[in-house]
């Protein structure tokens, strides 16, 4: 879970990044939908929300564009849409539709309850870092996933018979897994092969890279040594684990610098510096620009 001071405020004066909860019009199984993106596009029309309006949610959400094309950004990389794409939002990342184009297809929208918990889908739910998007085009893996989401669409919009949370969750999970076999989009590094020490690990990050950046106390709370820790995060992200603590706090940084108008010594608070001189240091250092700078390059868009 994102810590919630960090997304605290008053969104209309633009001290926070506008957080959606998992509120469908109709739930007709707690913790699950399923609908055409078109369909959501319109809801959100209707609650007086910008289709291309920054935000995150506190749901998982999948999406596979079955027709047309458009953009779609998450954490500051924008994504071509196109009949083939398929998009993994988790819960926390910041996201808009930078151009909703003439995209549709199929929305689905869980909770990281949802999924059943004796299977190894509740893993790849519980995870807070992977891919985001795959192009699979012609790849065998998009008629796969096509056929299952019509599956799970099916159920989900029975009308003579009850719905089954049960079949929804064991489909659901069938989509993740055949989600997890994918290739990584861009050839990186499998983040499963740093195994159960880096889930562990990242799950601690984001539970408290805003009030801790040192290794040894992560090392300390998870039973490990920092050798461990490094080797973990070397075999899942080619970095060492004190890359990889700063890299997960400079992008709440950039999301923080772009998306909201706090001043940038309260953000250098609530990321855990108590001097916003070091915390220019260490953003310039990580992104190669001054807080500043990057605030003025990114907000508005």
């Amino acid at each position: 879970m994102v810590p919630p001071d960090l997304d605290g405020g008053d969104p209309s004066r633009g001290s926070a990044i506008p957080r959606l909860d998992f509120n469908p019009p109709e739930e007709r199984v707690p913790g699950f939908e399923i609908v055409d993106l078109a369909t959501l596009h319109e809801r959100r029309r209707r609650r007086g929300s910008r289709p291309d309006a920054v935000h995150r949610v506190d749901f998982h959400t999948l999406t596979l564009i079955t027709e047309g094309s458009g953009e779609h950004a998450i954490d500051f990389v924008t994504h071509p849409c196109r009949p083939g794409t398929l998009m993994w939002i988790r819960p926390g990342q910041v996201q808009r539709f930078a151009d909703p184009g003439t995209t549709d297809g199929t929305h689905l929208l869980f909770t990281p309850a949802f999924p059943p918990h004796f299977s190894s889908a509740e893993r790849l739910v519980n995870e807070w870092y992977g891919p985001v998007c795959w192009q699979l085009g012609a790849d065998p893996a998009y008629a796969v996933l096509s056929a299952l989401l019509g599956q799970l669409r099916a159920e989900y919009d029975r009308t003579e018979q009850a719905v089954s949370a049960e079949i929804l969750q064991l489909l659901l999970a069938t989509v993740l897994l055949q989600i997890d076999r994918l290739p990584h989009p861009d050839g990186g590094t499998d983040p499963h092969s740093g195994g159960e020490v880096y889930a562990r690990f990242r799950a601690e990050l984001e539970r408290s890279y805003a009030t801790t950046r040192r290794a040894a106390d992560y090392a300390h709370r998870l039973g490990y040594t920092v050798k461990t820790l490094t080797r973990a995060c070397t075999a899942a992200t080619g970095q060492p684990v004190k890359h990889v603590i700063d890299g997960r706090v400079a992008l709440e940084a950039r999301r923080l610098l772009a998306h909201t108008d706090e001043p940038v010594a309260t953000i250098a608070r609530r990321l855990g510096f108590p001097e916003p001189t070091n915390f220019g240091k260490f953003f310039t250092r990580h992104t190669g620009a001054t807080p500043g700078a990057f605030r003025l390059a990114h907000q508005g868009r």
